[in-house]
């Protein structure tokens, strides 16, 4: 396959009021017509556009050798993008759900992840692999894993989850520019959420990448936690689809008088301890919330760290509270296994207020 040329960017401009879906789109599209050499392939999104439509509009703009339908077969898909990675081309390949991507585990954990320390940096995979997961969709098993565990334990991955309408536009950019594996989940319940952006402030991060071939003019994402709620009694630390009831359970919280701190992760790995520490021992006490059961987890990862790091600081051992330790339940009862806003305030009870 040949790079075909570039193209110019879509004619949306300004201020926008775009869909999460929409955001990450966009971000495909005009990476793909800045640069020649990122195409996006996968089950069903180049005709249909995919299941959440995530690719609509794509093969009709860049054609089918920029944006084409695979087998079902997600093993060849990951092996596939591994290949043109290493003759350069930057793949974004999409795993229709979350757990349709357990077959192409092998690929990623033994390939795409160790290639680069295999070769000792003389052959890097610039490839970004997409998944749709996390409940809240009503959907059975196999479409609702919260699975970034087995990636975020994989070294050689970098793993990002938005949780905003700018932030999945600028991670999935960050993701798609980076020079090593992505692993891009994206909380599926979030797609259809709506928010008002400026896409030419967006764009204008990436405006001096697209002209020079170098850096993106923003500071990457990649790496950085963002502080999106100032408090201070407790911090709430969340990612992807928990971080809006780690924001409505604050919301809630500041009408009884108690101050909670809100942090987005953003990036799973590599995970921003710098910012997270500051905020926990600034606060002194903290909770992790996720979907994922707890045991083995990101969030049980998170918690060690700041028991480790932050011991001095703190007021109160750090809680978390998770999905529970069992298979993704039928949808009339997610709502039991879902962290809400309640469990989380009974948590932030918990933080031994009667010692302040």
């Amino acid at each position: 396959m040949t790079a075909a040329p570039a193209l110019a960017p879509l004619e949306i401009s300004g201020r926008q009021e775009l869909t999460f879906a929409k955001a990450l789109n966009l971000a495909m599209a005009d990476a793909m017509a800045e640069d020649p050499t990122v195409l996006v392939f996968g089950e069903d999104v180049g005709t249909l556009g995919g299941v959440f439509r995530i690719t609509d509009g794509l093969k009709q703009r860049f054609g089918e050798e920029r944006c084409f339908d695979t087998p079902l077969a997600e093993s060849g898909i990951v092996g596939m993008a591994t290949g043109m990675a290493i003759n350069g081309m930057r793949p974004v390949v999409e795993m229709q759900f979350d757990a349709f991507a357990y077959p192409a585990f092998e690929q990623i954990a033994s390939h795409v992840a160790k290639m680069g320390n295999r070769t000792r940096g003389r052959v890097r995979l610039p490839l970004v692999i997409r998944i749709p997961y996390a409940g809240g969709i009503g959907g059975v098993e196999h479409h609702c894993d919260s699975s970034e565990g087995y990636y975020v334990q994989t070294p050689g991955l970098t793993v990002l989850t938005p949780s905003t309408i700018s932030d999945a536009y600028i991670l999935l950019r960050d993701a798609i520019a980076s020079p090593d594996p992505v692993v891009f989940m994206e909380p599926k319940k979030l797609y259809f959420s709506k928010g008002s952006v400026d896409v030419d402030e967006l764009r204008a991060r990436y405006a001096s990448a697209a002209r020079t071939g170098g850096a993106a003019a923003g500071p990457s994402t990649i790496g950085q936690a963002a502080v999106i709620r100032a408090g201070t009694d407790a911090t709430l630390i969340a990612y992807g689809p928990s971080v809006a009831p780690a924001l409505a359970a604050a919301e809630t919280a500041a009408t009884e008088g108690r101050s909670l701190q809100v942090i987005d992760v953003r990036s799973l790995v590599p995970y921003d301890e710098a910012t997270i520490d500051a905020a926990v021992r600034a606060t002194g006490r903290a909770v992790v919330i996720a979907e994922a059961p707890g045991f083995a987890s990101m969030a049980a990862e998170i918690a060690a760290g700041i028991q480790e790091r932050c011991f001095h600081s703190l007021a109160a051992p750090v809680l978390r509270v998770t999905g529970f330790d069992v298979p993704y339940p039928a949808p009339k009862l997610e709502h039991y296994y879902l962290p809400g806003v309640d469990r989380i305030l009974d948590a932030v009870d918990r933080l031994q207020w009667e010692q302040s």
